[in-house]
C-alpha cells in the first residue's frame, strides 16, 4: 500500500513538473533580444558621439563598470574614465551585438541581464585601431528609468599575424 501511494505521489509530482519544463523560455533571436533591451542603441549613439556625460547618464548612480584593467564604481567615476579615454582618441563605429540566448529577467521584472559582443574603431594620433570583445550587462529599473547597474567587458586581442613563407 505504501509503495502504491509513493508511486501515485511521484506520478503526480511528474505531471506538475513536465508542463513547467515544457514552458521554459523560448530562444529569442538577436533582434528580439536587442528590442527587449530598454537601453538598446543608446550606448552605441553616446559612444559614437564621444560623449562621456551621455554614456554616464545610462548608468545607475551605484553602477560598476568592470574593464580588463579595473573596476570603476559610481556614475561620476565612469564619466571621468570615459573622459580620459576620449582625450586619447576619437571613437567611431561602436556596435553592440546581442547573444540570442542571453536575455533573462533576473529576480523581478525590474532586472534584466544581457550579453553579446562589441566592436569599435578608434582614431589615435592619426592611426586607426580596431577593437572588439564581449560584454555582460545587468540593467535595473528604478525611479529614474532603466539604467545599467553592472557592465563587464573584455578585449579580444587581434589574431597574431601568420608567418609568411620566406622569399629567398
Amino acid at each position: 500500500m505504501k509503495i502504491r501511494l509513493l508511486l501515485a505521489l511521484a506520478g503526480l509530482a511528474i505531471s506538475f513538473t513536465l508542463p513547467t519544463y515544457a514552458q521554459q523560455k523560448e530562444t529569442l533571436d538577436a533582434q528580439a533580444v536587442e528590442k527587449a533591451d530598454p537601453l538598446a542603441g543608446k550606448f552605441d549613439a553616446a559612444a559614437n558621439n564621444n560623449d562621456p556625460a551621455a554614456i554616464a547618464a545610462l548608468f545607475a548612480k551605484d553602477a560598476v563598470l568592470i574593464t580588463p584593467e579595473k573596476a570603476i564604481v559610481g556614475r561620476e567615476a565612469i564619466e571621468k574614465q570615459y573622459t580620459e579615454w576620449y582625450q586619447g582618441g576619437s571613437n567611431r563605429n561602436h556596435k553592440t551585438t546581442y547573444d540570442p540566448e542571453s536575455y533573462q529577467i533576473t529576480g523581478t521584472p525590474d532586472t534584466l541581464t544581457f550579453s553579446g559582443g562589441w566592436s569599435e574603431t578608434v582614431e589615435v594620433k592619426g592611426k586607426t585601431l580596431e577593437f572588439k570583445g564581449r560584454w555582460l550587462a545587468v540593467d535595473v529599473h528604478g525611479s529614474d528609468g532603466w539604467k545599467i547597474w553592472k557592465l563587464a567587458y573584455n578585449l579580444i586581442p587581434p589574431p597574431s599575424p601568420t608567418a609568411s613563407p620566406s622569399t629567398q
